[in-house]
């Protein structure tokens, strides 16, 4: 079978690509498992340092709302498609248009290719903990908290869910919603999302520069390791829809911290230096995350076998590990 995953080229994509090599093979929409014969990377552009990949993965560059380049990649029954491309929540909020495009466009060109095969394909959508939001937002968010974002990155999500409720209640797809939390460690350099300081906090300091935190250290965030995210990606892809039911879209698993517990953490696991770490609030982050659930409860997704990280201190070794040369206490 082939798997079709747009955003591709980006970190989580790339790492959900390595993940499905080395499982080798999926539920097909027929039911039976397949071997994963094809990964196509779909994505705005290419990455700055291009990964070698073996002939079984290829990469394609364009526009994920042009639904003749994802009817061309989507061309077959046997096929899954992850979708992962967005533009992200400081990005949404800059450029309006482009986020309708790319998010809203994106999704209806990723769920019309699929509507197009016989073979109702499963598509698993990333969602966000950004979904929900506003004044109406509780303490604590469930799959049972209503949908009520105050951004245009979690309003765009919150449609997507219930196009891929729709699509797959007409039968067109075989849909599941994973509503991310905060992903760490990210490599690299901070990017567009109002959420990057999380990872800057902790991937900044761990190579010996200088860091801010932009929010108060009692602020909540949802966060989850990066290999988790992952595997929880393909769990979800694997589940039976009648497990699922009609509401195809869950919060996935989570450690819920506070900024200054992230630092605390930090502190034990690294085996290193750290660079500093200074608080200075910024009105914009903060006003952000005051429209943002601070708590996550995902109690559903546990039910349905999903998997959550041990502690934040596991996840900061894993980093060490895969991008820094070493776990900590080596």
């Amino acid at each position: 079978m082939r798997v079709v995953i747009t955003g591709g080229t980006g970190f989580l994509g790339s790492v959900l690509a390595r993940r499905l090599l080395e499982r080798g093979s999926l539920t097909s929409p027929a039911g039976s498992r397949q071997p994963v014969e094809e990964i196509v990377l779909v994505d705005a552009a290419a990455p700055a340092a291009p990964t070698a990949w073996p002939a079984s993965v290829t990469t394609v560059i364009g526009d994920v709302a042009d639904r003749g380049l994802l009817s061309s990649v989507v061309d077959r029954d046997d096929v899954s498609v992850f979708h992962l491309a967005s533009v992200v929540s400081a990005g949404a909020e800059a450029d309006f248009d482009g986020a309708l495009r790319v998010n809203l466009d994106g999704c209806l060109a990723v769920l019309e290719a699929c509507r197009a095969r016989e073979s109702a394909p499963r598509v698993v959508f990333t969602s966000s903990i950004a979904a929900f939001g506003g004044a109406a937002v509780r303490s604590v968010v469930s799959d049972s908290s209503k949908l009520t974002p105050e951004t245009t990155y979690g309003t765009t999500k919150a449609i997507c869910e219930l196009l891929v409720n729709d699509y797959t209640r007409k039968g067109f797809i075989d849909g599941r919603s994973a509503r991310l939390p905060t992903v760490v460690v990210r490599p690299g350099r901070p990017n567009a999302a109002a959420s990057s300081w999380v990872s800057g906090i902790l991937r900044e300091p761990l190579n010996g520069e200088a860091s801010t935190l932009p929010v108060e250290a009692a602020t909540g965030v949802p966060i989850s390791g990066y290999r988790t995210i992952v595997e929880n990606l393909v769990r979800l892809h694997e589940l039976d829809g009648a497990a699922l039911g009609s509401d195809r879209a869950l919060n996935l698993p989570a450690l819920n911290v506070t900024a200054g517990g992230m630092l605390e953490s930090l502190r034990r696991a690294a085996n290193r230096p750290l660079g500093p770490v200074a608080v200075a609030p910024d009105p914009a982050v903060v006003s952000f995350f005051s429209r943002w659930a601070q708590w996550s409860d995902f109690e559903r997704a546990l039910g349905l076998g999903l998997a959550v990280d041990a502690d934040l201190e596991t996840v900061i070794g894993e980093y060490l590990e895969d991008f820094l040369g070493g776990r900590r206490g080596e």
